[in-house]
């Protein structure tokens, strides 16, 4: 029975691992421009078809990820600059408007450019390996999963907290009018906090189409929805509690339909909003967000 559950866990940590990836990129956006950012899903789509690509065309996987990273973190520039800058300042309700707007257009555009036919996609046969864990034997493919997450993350924290990017980025999550008095670049800081969080979505892409083996020009709808309650779980605009949301649901999800009878496996996304309904009656900014008037 141990075995089992180590299992399990495993699961909900790899599980978590994706989430809290793209979690993370809608709690920087918000926590600078006060939008979420719901196209940010669809970076993850993009993520995994420009692996399919790249893997087609014969790239080496050791160049993949790099180039990966690099093309979300362009679809997040993009983003910023087309569609979040020139509405700045608007009401809240217009970005949330324009990002779901832009979402539908990039999840249609994926139907008529790539067709809706489901695509195989797998990792290396290397990947495939079962890795003795105590009692139990994990997929290599998982452990990469959340080992490479928690390095991304570690490098990213060092980024915000180390340097002067990261500087600028938590004086413009403070307060926008001052940073920019104090001659911070806020168009530059917005758009780096952008690019970021973005490339953290595509290379949850690559990850996610790895694992489950199948990509398709919806796949990002799901997970994006699901990091975003994630991200309110944890507490909207901190990075911590972004990672903290997405592990929290990624264990409880594979818990709930690990743990209980079969019949109530498909009820796994009902658990996940009730989760969150339970949550914000408790803590209306999450574990570890912060209030606006903490803010100021």
């Amino acid at each position: 029975m141990s075995q089992y559950y180590l299992q399990q866990l495993i699961n909900g940590l790899m599980l978590g691992s994706l989430y809290a990836l793209v979690a993370i990129g809608f709690s920087m956006i918000y926590g600078i421009v006060r939008l979420i950012n719901f196209a940010h899903g669809d970076v993850l789509m993009i993520g995994a078809f420009m692996t399919l690509a790249l893997i087609a065309a014969g790239t080496p996987w050791l160049l993949v990820a790099p180039v990966v990273l690099l093309t979300g973190a362009l679809a997040g520039i993009t983003i910023e600059r087309v569609v979040f800058r020139p509405i700045r300042g608007a009401p809240q309700v217009t970005g949330f408007i324009a990002t779901l707007a832009l979402s539908v257009m990039i999840e249609n555009g994926g139907l008529m450019l790539l067709s809706p036919q489901p695509r195989n996609f797998l990792f290396p046969d290397l990947m495939r390996t079962r890795v003795p864990i105590g009692p139990a034997t994990v997929a290599l493919t998982d452990l990469v999963i959340i080992v490479t997450t928690l390095i991304l993350v570690g490098v990213l924290m060092v980024i915000v907290r180390r340097s002067r990017l990261g500087i600028a980025m938590r004086a413009t999550a403070e307060n926008l009018a001052v940073a920019r008095l104090m001659g911070i670049d806020v168009n530059r800081t917005i758009m780096a906090a952008f690019a970021l969080g973005s490339a953290l979505a595509a290379i949850a892409g690559l990850l996610w189409g790895g694992r489950f083996g199948q990509i398709d020009p919806l796949m990002g709808l799901a997970p994006g929805l699901k990091a975003f309650v994630a991200c309110v779980i944890g507490g909207v605009g901190s990075i911590p509690g972004a990672m903290l949301g997405g592990y929290l649901l990624g264990l409880g999800e594979v818990l709930f339909v690990g743990l209980l009878p079969p019949e109530y496996a498909g009820y796994r996304d009902a658990f996940v909003f009730a989760t969150l309904i339970l949550v914000l009656l408790v803590l209306p900014n999450g574990l570890l967000g912060r209030s606006e008037e903490e803010r100021a």
